[in-house]
């Protein structure tokens, strides 16, 4: 196993110090190299445990993010030392042969070009183990839940080889390579994390393939230096189409909104080709090559994952082939690709969205079941089966860990009403699921007429459902912005000239993350048992916009440590952003306090809605002029009306009172942010 550079938040750093040598037993986290940048020393530790086979880095050497650190060899592992012998072996053989390279091109050569005298067709294949690690999931670490393989087993590129658990979500890992399992390093209940070997897979080209490599290898050496020169030429065309997939959305699914392309058209790398929707986000997946369009592989409303195949290109490289001969067995290579890919393409695509939802035929649920059931902590594979056998998973009963719901359990749940006389109509569990009962007809009274809710609103209403569970209570102020709104105005004729738009907003963005750092219960979130306040050691603030499609929540990053001018140019962007359906999953994650305002749209208060997993959220109303006493007379004053919505099991009356009190203040003179 090896151990690469991970993201060490620049762009390259030099090895300062390396910690261990050939020969150290080392653990998981334990520091290996230590790494200096222009900004910070940085040890990098070990993703797993082992014992240290190889250093492929010195002092002084210049590593960026996924350059080779170390070899690992696991304490345990047999099969590592004998493949360690072989090397040995290989790296003897190489000593009698004549040749300039340095070992480890040898070593590939070698491998590349296998002798005749090769007995063994497995030698031909030009097989190799391959290391299967665990991705970037997301989580700093995760347990493993459960392992989909066992060694000796044919796995295919994409099959779902482990199901791994953190305090957020489930997920299914896939594989990187096809091939057989040679060995499994991890075991049900590791605590694993980014880079981690899960197993190791034995890939092989068929030999049919090396036979046919072979003689090209032995006329390519007599061959003249044209010939030579007629090879590459030959393999810059690709021998396939291009699949392009959904990328790494941030979420788990997302549902295709809009298909931008048709079959024949040409589009260009990056150009924007589906818009996918999910609860949190609209965004367009770009095209990950130039050429024409084959085949779409979905369809409108079709719910998709990482990793589903989208589309089908056909390159425009393969034109550039410039011998006959050299395109002639292109397309032949390419029709003969063409069974097998078609073939294969649905395997990996079911694999990767077995997490996401079954055809319409293995689907028993309704969407509002469906949607109950996506509350419920249960794996991919287990939700899969419930929508089969039309299952609620509320209704049962877990006993894995965290209140993980097992396949057992849905077993057993199905067992149980399978034997027990059914009592309860479809329509009462369909009222439970959705927590209302059903519409009466209305057809005495004239009639409806329906109109579709868009996308957004559609993926919105479970996350807004959730605040039926919040006992929700808002505090009510008035804020005197008379002497901010005149600052403001004296300082948005520079910001006009710079392009920019200085809003209220801004000044209430900025008034309100200064308080969130002596206030933090505000931005906090209720642990899972309800026994503790979670508090968050950083401010990331959401704004609502509103956009033709509904209302989506942006976040800022941290406000509290950017200047009005910055806080202004960067709400700008994500408003525009949101509007134009740019915005990436990234711009809507991971806020602890939300504001909402109203702008000039009118009304004097309002009630927002905390947005689960926060614990507040302030509504901004329309500035109005009121008469205000001074103690000897009425003065004109611009009073802008605060709303702070807030959950009262983590903050009480006294504590959201004080909140907007000390808010009000604030406002009123803004100077008091310096002090």
């Amino acid at each position: 196993m090896q151990i690469t550079t991970p993201d060490i938040g620049v762009d390259k750093a030099t090895v300062a110090e390396i910690l261990v040598k050939v020969g150290d037993s080392i653990a998981i986290d334990e520091s290996i190299v230590l790494l200096e940048s222009d900004k910070a020393s940085v040890e990098v530790p070990s993703t797993s445990a082992g014992i240290v086979k190889n250093i492929l880095v010195n002092q002084g050497d210049e590593v960026t993010e996924g350059t080779l650190l170390i070899e690992l060899t696991a304490e345990d592992d047999a099969s590592n030392v004998v493949e360690s012998q072989k090397v040995d072996a290989t790296q003897k053989t190489s000593e009698n042969t004549p040749t300039s390279l340095p070992d480890q091109e040898l070593m590939q050569e070698l491998a590349s070009h296998q002798p005749k005298t090769s007995a063994t067709p497995e030698a031909q294949a030009g097989s190799e183990v391959v290391d299967v690690q665990v991705p970037d999931i997301g989580v700093e670490k995760a347990t493993v839940g459960e392992i989909l393989v066992s060694v000796g087993d044919q796995i295919e590129l994409d099959q779902s080889i482990v199901v791994v658990e953190s305090d957020k979500a489930t997920v299914e890992v896939p594989s990187t390579v096809a091939g057989t399992v040679e060995s499994i390093d991890i075991k049900e209940g590791d605590t694993i994390k980014e880079g981690v070997v899960i197993l190791k897979v034995k890939t092989a080209t068929s030999a049919a393939q090396a036979q046919t490599e072979a003689p090209q290898a032995e006329v390519t050496q007599p061959e003249t230096q044209e010939k030579a020169v007629e090879a590459p030429q030959t393999s810059v065309a690709p021998a396939g189409d291009v699949e392009v997939m959904v990328p790494d959305l941030g979420v788990d699914k997302a549902a295709v909104a809009e298909i931008l392309v048709q079959v024949g058209d040409t589009v260009e790398k990056d150009q924007s080709i589906i818009v996918v929707e999910s609860d949190k986000a609209t965004v367009e997946v770009p095209s990950t090559a130039a050429g024409t369009i084959k085949a779409i592989h979905v369809e409108l409303g079709q719910n998709v994952s990482e990793g589903v195949a989208l589309l089908t290109i056909e390159a425009e490289a393969q034109a550039e082939a410039a011998p006959v001969a050299a395109k002639a067995e292109v397309a032949k290579a390419a029709e003969e690709s063409k069974v097998p890919a078609t073939n294969a393409a649905p395997a990996p695509a079911a694999s990767s969205n077995q997490a996401v939802a079954t055809s319409d035929n293995a689907d028993k649920l309704t969407k509002e079941q469906n949607a109950a059931n996506a509350q419920v902590y249960a794996g991919p594979a287990v939700r899969k089966l419930a929508r089969e056998l039309g299952v609620v998973l509320a209704d049962v009963k877990a006993s894995g860990p965290h209140a993980r719901l097992m396949k057992e359990d849905l077993v057993a749940y199905v067992k149980m009403r399978l034997t027990t006389p059914q009592t309860a109509s479809v329509a009462p569990a369909a009222a439970v699921a959705s927590g209302l009962p059903k519409l009466p007809s209305f057809d005495a009274f004239g009639g409806v007429e329906e109109k579709a809710l868009t996308r957004l609103q559609q993926v919105s209403i479970p996350q807004l459902s959730l605040n039926n569970y919040i006992p929700q209570v808002t505090q009510f102020d008035l804020a005197d912005i008379t002497e901010l709104e005149a600052w403001r105005n004296e300082l948005k004729g520079n910001f006009k000239k710079e392009g920019l738009s200085l809003t209220i907003m801004a000044f209430i963005i900025k008034a309100v993350a200064h308080l969130l750092q002596e206030e933090r219960e505000f931005a906090a979130h209720l642990s899972d048992e309800g026994k503790a306040i979670l508090l968050r050691n950083e401010i990331h603030m959401g704004i609502a916009v509103a956009t033709p499609e509904g209302l989506t929540v942006p976040v800022l990053r941290h406000p509290e440590q950017k200047s009005i001018k910055q806080i202004a140019v960067e709400l700008g962007e994500l408003s525009q952003k949101a509007r134009d359906k740019k915005l990436s999953p990234k711009d809507l994650q991971g806020a602890n306090f939300t504001i909402t305002s109203l702008g000039s749209i009118g009304g004097t208060a309002f009630t927002p809605l905390v947005n689960w997993p926060q614990v507040a959220i302030l509504g901004i109303s329309p500035a109005t002029m009121q008469p205000v006493w001074n103690g000897e007379g009425f003065d004109p004053r611009l009073m802008l009306p605060l709303s702070l919505s807030y959950d009262h099991r983590v903050i009480n009356g006294a504590d959201a009172a004080r909140f907007t009190h000390k808010l009000t203040q604030l406002l009123k003179d803004i100077r008091t942010l310096l002090l």
